[in-house]
């Protein structure tokens, strides 16, 4: 249930979009401490509850939620298989825990609009976020540390000289004529895969969140028609949502093992 809109539906979503900060609107730096709060609560569950489930985990006819856990590890490693040749044994679990905890912080958009911010101002909190992936702060933090994976790969399978000369050298050849043009490709190259990464996720969870709100405006207009079809948008967008957030939380994991699998090819 959306509370009454103060000023109508434009004042609502523009109170909605407002981040719970460590400063004042305007300030050049400032920590979204919502977004990081959900991102982290999140992500000591999911490691909780593998740990559990892999501490009980039994080698006879497992449980519901062992068959689960061991569906989505089968998953994500076949996944990291068809596209990484190499060793496996890093790269699979951080292929799950990008998986899993981005698709946990996606799910929180499938939560009633108001139910956290309604929570957080009983305790005197203004202003709160649900959705951790649908601030772009986070998501270019997370592509950016993507990024330092994929150059830390690069050094380490080629070596600090064999890299360099990749990057100076490819694609157009070793003439000293095309260094600068190689490198400049290059950098650019390097350079697109956080932004489309944090992009396309940001993208998507911000344009899903100001659907849900748009949708539960019609809650407090006034009208049993309205009403009704608030009732009937949220569920069918929120079916419709569950399929874009598992898609965009296997997008954002895909593209980071294709990222490190790139890193180790050689020109």
């Amino acid at each position: 249930m959306a509370s009454e809109p103060q000023g109508g539906l434009t004042e609502y979503i523009s109170h909605h979009l407002h981040f719970l900060q460590s400063t004042h609107d305007g300030d050049f730096w400032s920590v979204h401490i919502d977004s990081i709060t959900v991102s982290l609560v999140l992500g000591v569950l999911f490691s909780l509850w593998f740990w559990l489930k892999a501490r009980k985990a039994t080698a006879g006819v497992p449980g519901k939620g062992q068959a689960f856990v061991e569906l989505v590890l089968e998953f994500v490693d076949g996944q990291v298989k068809d596209v990484f040749h190499g060793d496996r044994r890093i790269l699979g679990p951080l292929a799950l825990t990008v998986f899993v905890w981005v698709f946990l912080m996606n799910a929180m958009d499938l939560l009633p609009v108001d139910l956290l911010p309604w929570i957080t101002q009983k305790f005197g909190v203004e202003h709160f976020r649900a959705v951790p992936t649908a601030d772009l702060s986070l998501t270019f933090a997370m592509s950016l540390t993507v990024l330092a994976l994929v150059i830390f790969y690069s050094f380490k399978a080629k070596g600090f000289g064999g890299y360099m000369h990749e990057l100076f050298t490819a694609p157009f050849g070793s003439s000293p004529f095309l260094w600068i043009p190689n490198f400049l490709l290059n950098l650019v190259e390097l350079l697109s895969k956080p932004v489309s990464l944090a992009m396309r996720l940001f993208g998507n969870m911000y344009a899903g969140e100001l659907v849900f709100m748009l949708i539960a405006g019609l809650f407090s207009a006034g009208s049993w028609a309205l009403y009704g079809m608030g009732i009937i948008g949220y569920t069918v967008w929120g079916l419709f949502h569950i399929l874009i957030i598992s898609i965009q939380a296997f997008i954002f994991m895909v593209l980071t093992v294709v990222y490190i699998s790139m890193a180790h090819d050689h020109h």
